[in-house]
């Protein structure tokens, strides 16, 4: 037999185990779960046409014999998992149903104690909707502002290993915001995942003070949760600033990170054919081809985010402003003198 219960009874040296397909893991999971898929995405297809089609029987038919030629694979890996120290190992499908079901007993009757996440993803989905407003009640968000290329993510990433409390949305969106936002980052989150890694960071607050930086509600193809966005807004402001130089230099850091960063360029700049003149538009990738790497940045902040940004940057009274910030370590460093100051 095996043990089950719903997902916060878990505590976090439980390892999840998500038994869907590939293709279901890929859209939205558990953050840091492991996927062993139960059926390939094909085998699941055929699984659930054989039920509608033909008999629930054929359906569980097919469901053992493709399960059965993975168990010694999965066998494997989940000694693997277990170790020297015996790791509480968690099962999940999507609905709490047969994949779980039959992955927990299986193993846990051969001596591979597996137990089984009550309600599967959808009840973790449930969970995270309940639970993620209540930890955004519980904070107050110290909003980092600034032009493109500022640093502002930089400048999180210090200030999180200073001890204080971050919340990544880019990094949780795997999107950096902007139009350009997702040259060298592969594709962005879906709207499930994103709100799950939210709920994954909110979850390892000490304090009720966040810093975060200032976003849009759409981050890529993701909205920020609306009573999260207002609860920015309504929180204290930072404003930094670097010169154009220092700005070029963290974009071509940030951006140019993979071998095919500039057929990704490339394609992002048509999207700005929406706001910025074709012609121009034309003379920005001909510049891009031909080398003129920083010439580009230079002209799409001056010429597109720049302006774009003023237009938001006077709705806030700051605390405190950086200016000519040479690096982010130094930009950290005045915040954390700020925050020792105010808010401890």
């Amino acid at each position: 037999m095996f043990l089950e219960l719903p997902y916060e009874k878990f505590n976090e040296n439980a390892i999840f185990i998500d038994v869907r397909t590939e293709m279901e893991y890929e859209e939205s999971h558990i953050p840091n779960s492991i996927n062993i898929p139960l059926f390939t995405n094909e085998e699941r297809k055929e699984i659930g046409t054989a039920y509608k089609q033909e008999s629930v029987d054929q359906a569980r038919r097919l469901g053992v014999k493709y399960a059965s030629r993975k168990m010694n694979e999965t066998f494997e890996k989940l000694l693997e998992l277990r170790g020297d120290h015996n790791q509480r190992l968690v099962a999940y499908c999507a609905r709490g149903g047969y994949r779980s079901t039959f992955f927990s007993t299986a193993f846990s009757s051969i001596g591979i104690s597996v137990l089984k996440m009550k309600g599967g993803y959808k009840a973790y989905r449930k969970y995270v909707m309940e639970t993620l407003p209540i930890y955004n009640d519980e904070v107050e968000y110290i909003v980092v502002h600034g032009n493109t290329g500022t640093g502002k993510t930089d400048i999180l990433k210090n200030l999180r290993e200073k001890g204080l409390d971050v919340l990544d949305l880019e990094g949780a969106a795997n999107h950096r915001g902007s139009l350009l936002g997702s040259i060298g980052l592969g594709e962005c989150k879906s709207q499930k995942q994103f709100e799950s890694n939210i709920l994954e960071q909110m979850s390892a607050f000490k304090t009720d003070h966040v810093y975060v930086e200032a976003e849009s509600r759409r981050i890529g193809k993701v909205m920020v949760p609306k009573y999260i966005h207002e609860k920015m807004r309504d929180g204290k402001h930072i404003f930094v600033s670097g010169d154009i130089d220092y700005r070029v230099g963290i974009i071509k850091k940030d951006y140019i990170a993979r071998e095919n960063w500039k057929e990704e360029s490339m394609e992002a700049l048509d999207t700005l054919l929406k706001y910025m003149d074709k012609s121009r538009v034309a003379e920005l990738k001909d510049s891009l081809e031909k080398g003129d790497v920083d010439g580009v940045i230079k002209k799409l902040m001056l010429e597109y985010y720049d302006p774009m940004y003023m237009n938001k940057s006077d709705t806030y009274e700051y605390e405190l402003k950086i200016e000519d910030i040479t690096d982010a370590e130094f930009a950290a460093d005045r915040i954390e003198e700020w925050h020792k100051i105010n808010i401890l």
